[in-house]
């Protein structure tokens, strides 16, 4: 006799509204990597669906008042979920999502708010070793550093005017107490595992065909020529314009740069 397998439950999706909230949509332009000429200046950009920007407040509004959180939504523009407030004057506005976060939560922005999922206050108020997201650089700017999906930045110590924290990169710095920030970590962490499984996914999502250097041809690439695989022939990667390629900084000195107590772990 042959033994059926009991059924599975279907995992609860976890959003709860399908169409965003119309008041706070934008129309998104696509550059696609072109300029005015259409000559490509930033390569394996273009195409994709159309998309709708969602306005998200990364700031701090009417602080000290309650917000009921009215649905918890998908963002086609960021890696993690967003949810809609809505405050007790019918005012709604997008914020980023923390992980955990349920519809008919109630989370407040004041700086000295409860240690609670999602509430917002300022660095000055958070116990050492508690993980926060959405972290301002300077004071009423609005949150600009751990942003993305599973993103957390670590409390290590109040220190005077300034609080250190650890950042997702591993990084140590200073920033001002008077910042906000909110507490907890951001939701779809489990991001950094997905995997687009064909390259149709990839070209909806806006990003064109790459080819190996060492594919092409030589007078196309520094990487190419060659009868069959082989390996570059020189010290260092370079780009199809015989830069490094690999290993370079980028990133230019900074003003905040004096505030960075240790530099990232390699």
């Amino acid at each position: 006799m042959l033994h059926r397998k009991p059924k599975q439950k279907k995992k609860k999706f976890i959003f709860t509204k399908k169409r965003p909230e119309k008041s706070l949509l934008l129309p998104l332009k696509k550059q696609a990597g072109k300029n005015n000429s259409g000559r490509i200046t930033v390569r394996h950009k273009g195409g994709g669906v159309k998309r709708m920007y969602r306005v998200i407040e990364f700031g701090q509004v009417k602080i000290g008042e309650a917000a009921k959180v009215a649905s918890i939504e998908y963002d086609p523009n960021r890696t993690c979920f967003i949810a809609l407030l809505r405050y007790n004057d019918d005012y709604k506005c997008y914020v980023l999502a923390a992980d955990g976060l349920k519809e008919g939560d109630t989370i407040v922005c004041s700086p000295e708010a409860e240690l609670k999922n999602g509430n917002r206050l300022k660095l000055k108020n958070i116990a050492v070793g508690t993980i926060v997201y959405n972290i301002e650089l300077q004071p009423g700017r609005g949150g600009q550093m751990a942003r993305t999906a599973g993103a957390g930045a670590e409390v290590m110590a109040q220190e005077g005017k300034y609080t250190n924290l650890k950042m997702p990169s591993t990084e140590i710095r200073k920033v001002l107490g008077e910042c906000y920030s909110s507490v907890g970590s951001l939701s779809h962490p489990e991001h950094r595992f997905e995997q687009l499984g064909k390259a149709g996914t990839a070209r909806l999502k806006g990003v064109r065909p790459s080819v190996r250097g060492s594919a092409m041809n030589a007078c196309d690439h520094p990487h190419g020529g060659g009868k069959n695989a082989q390996p570059i022939g020189m010290k260092y990667p370079k780009t199809p314009w015989g830069k490094h390629a690999l290993g370079v900084k980028t990133r230019k000195a900074q003003r905040s740069d004096k505030l960075i107590m240790q530099r990232r772990q390699k």
